[in-house]
Order: structure tokens, then sequence, then C-alpha cells
């Protein structure tokens, strides 16, 4: 991951005209947004903003990415939209990623009976680096939620009680494994509609994360999300969990089409915290591309590509990027499935810009993070085949 750096001012929502700049900060140990003087231009969407003339200024975090140089007391802070430079206290903030790899891959597992086949955590192939729990429960209170084994699944495997899951997450902890609780999923209910909510997902999720020894929390919400209560939730998870909170999205495509969409926007505004979305590119028939051309036809190279452009395009980092397909013909809606190889000619379209299709992205984005699928379970009953092919690819990206 990019070190990531923050520069210190000496006093609350400071504007100091600088030359050609305009250096802002939230707070006394806010980072800094370099901007034209007097542009009205956005430079980053979320965190806080401050104003002058009319015109608002964002504070936002800076990656080493888009630092091209640091000189003897001076850092140059660069924004997308311009550079500018001041003399500074720089310090190094904790990273938002937990200790994951450069590139890794995720997978769901079950809990819960269907027809996949049923597995003990301790059970996940090791092509898996991060495993997602699927999922937490909403419970009577607003915004809470809870988990549990299913008894379904207990009995499928021949008796697993909570205290037998809790060390398969140690277990895997102990191979370099993460493990994150999911919330909410098709069927989920959880709903982060006001303040109160937000406060009890928060505690509500640390205190699974305390019993269970979850890394994070992953944001599946099908049926809607609020951005601006679920972004206080998820600040408010990771002032108490730490900066190796481990945070991401699962978003249908459909929720990914346009920054003005509710969970793009959830996922900009706490773009300084989070890991990942991993998008769940299948189960939407056809959908518009970057290039807002033509509408591309899912369970293909061009579909993948051209709808992760959205995303890489409008504001997120290519190591918030990753793509999710599912793991077989049995685990999605027929048309949406793609072969591991389809998976692997996406991967390196977008981060080498080789094997593509017929569409070809305006970058290249050699950061892009990797795959998940869903799920684990429907990967064991088909063989390990998806795993098994796009694990060692993602790890070989650039």
């Amino acid at each position: 991951m990019p070190m990531r750096r923050s520069v210190v001012l000496s006093a609350a929502a400071v504007i100091a005209a600088a030359g050609s700049a305009v250096y802002v900060a939230s707070s006394a140990s806010a980072a800094v947004a370099c901007v034209p003087a007097w542009s009205s231009s956005a430079v980053y969407t979320g965190g806080m903003t401050a104003s002058q003339n009319n015109h608002n200024y964002s504070a936002k975090w800076w990656t080493q990415n888009e630092s091209p140089a640091t000189h003897s007391g001076q850092w140059d802070v660069w924004a997308d939209n311009g550079a500018c430079g001041g003399t500074t206290n720089p310090t190094t903030p904790p990273p938002s990623n937990g200790t994951l790899p450069k590139h890794f891959v995720t997978g769901y597992w079950q809990n819960f009976d269907n027809p996949a086949q049923e597995i003990k955590l301790a059970a996940v192939p090791s092509t898996y680096d991060l495993v997602a729990v699927a999922f937490a429960d909403a419970t009577g209170t607003p915004g809470a939620v809870s988990f549990s084994i299913d008894p379904g699944l207990s009995s499928s495997v021949g008796g697993y009680t909570n205290e037998q899951f809790k060390a398969d997450v140690a277990t895997l902890h102990s191979r370099g494994k993460k493990v994150i609780i999911s919330v909410g999923g098709e069927k989920g209910s959880v709903a982060v509609g006001d303040s109160g909510a937000a406060t009890n997902f928060a505690n509500s999720v640390y205190s699974l994360m305390q019993t269970y020894g979850f890394d994070g929390v992953d944001i599946d919400l099908e049926n809607g999300v609020n951005p601006t209560y679920m972004a206080q939730a998820l600040r408010s998870l990771r002032a108490k969990a730490g900066a190796n909170l481990i945070i991401t999205m699962a978003p249908q495509t459909i929720d990914m089409q346009s920054p003005a969409g509710s969970y793009f926007k959830l996922a900009l505004d706490i773009k300084d915290i989070l890991t990942v979305v991993h998008t769940q590119f299948y189960n939407s028939g056809a959908m518009l591309g970057c290039d807002n051309n033509a509408a591309y036809g899912q369970g293909t190279v061009n579909f993948i590509v051209a709808l992760a452009c959205i995303q890489l395009e409008n504001g997120l980092r290519p190591d918030q990027v990753s793509l999710g397909l599912p793991a077989s013909t049995s685990a999605a809606n027929g048309g949406s499935y793609v072969s591991p190889s389809v998976v692997n000619q996406a991967l390196d379209c977008l981060a080498r810009g080789t094997n593509c299709g017929t569409f070809k992205p305006p970058h290249t984005y050699p950061g892009l993070r990797g795959a998940m699928t869903w799920s684990i379970n429907w990967d064991v009953t088909a063989g390990n085949g998806w795993a098994t092919s796009v694990s060692p690819h993602v790890h070989a990206l650039p």
C-alpha cells in the first residue's frame, strides 16, 4: 500500500493563502488539501470543508502516489487538480488497510445451509487472503447487528459452536489470513438511518470484533444505504477499533454507476479509511461503462473492465478497487458467470493494459487490489477451480 502522510497545521479550520495556493485543514491534526487559489473545483468530496470567498475547500489524505518529491524541510502536497507546496511538519498516520497484501483475494464464507457445500471456517482453502463471514443479522435495535453460528450449518458439518468458530478465526489468523464480518446480503434488513442507529451499528460491530476476533466489517447492504449515517457509523467504529480496521464494501453494479449514487458517495466519503470496494459484477444485466457510450452485457471481459473503470476514473484509488465475480454457475443468476480465465483477463486489462476485449480503459491501474468471489462454499463445491486459477494471477499483479 502507498504510505500515507498528513500535514499538521497549528490552528483549527485554517485557510492560509500562499502565492497561488490555498492550504486547508479541518483541525489541528487534519490532513491538508491544496487547490489553486479561489478555485471552485472540488478536490475531495469527503471530510471536513472550509470556505472563503464563497468557495469550499476540503481536507484530504494524500498518498505517496500523489506526492512526486520531498525536499529538505518541505513537503510538496499534491491534489488531483494541481500542485502546491509549503513548509510543514510531516507525520505518518497509521494505515487503514490492516496488514493485507498489496494484492489479495477475498471470498465469502456462508454461515447458512444451502446447496453449496458447508464447511467450517478452518477448512477455507489457503488460496483466500481475506474471508468475509456472511452474514451478521439485524436485531430489534435500530442499526445493531448480531452474529452466531447458524443451526442448519452446525447440523450439516456435524456440530459447530460459537466457541469453535471463534477458535477457527484464530486459526486463520495463525495462517496469516484476515476475517471480517459482512453485514447485509440479499435478504439482510440492517438499516442505519440516523445518528442513534449509527452508534448502535458501531457499538455492535465492535462488540462482535472483540468477541470473535474479526478484523473488520464488510458493507453488503443490497436494499439501500444512507451514506451520511453509515459513514458516521464507520468512522465511529474506526475510532474504537483503531487504524488496522478493515472496511470493505460489496455494492451491486447499479450502485456504482455514478458518484452521485448513495453507495458510491459512501465510498468517496470514507475514502481515507476505506480498504476496498469489491463490486458484484454479476446478477445485473447490461450496464453502462465509463465511456458512457454503450451498455455492456454482463458475463464478458468488456463488462467487468468498463464498469470497474467508472470507479477508477471517479475518485477511488486503484488499491481500493477489486473485481467481484461468482465462483460457479450455481453461485449467480444465468448469464453473469464468467470463467476464471476471463477474470484474469480483466485483471490484466486493468492493471497492465493487456488481454483487453474490444473496450480498453483510458489508463492502466497497476495498483488494482485484486478479486473477490461469491462464495468460498460454491468454489469448494465446484472443486476450488476459481481461487486456484485467480489467486496466483492476483498475487502476480504489478
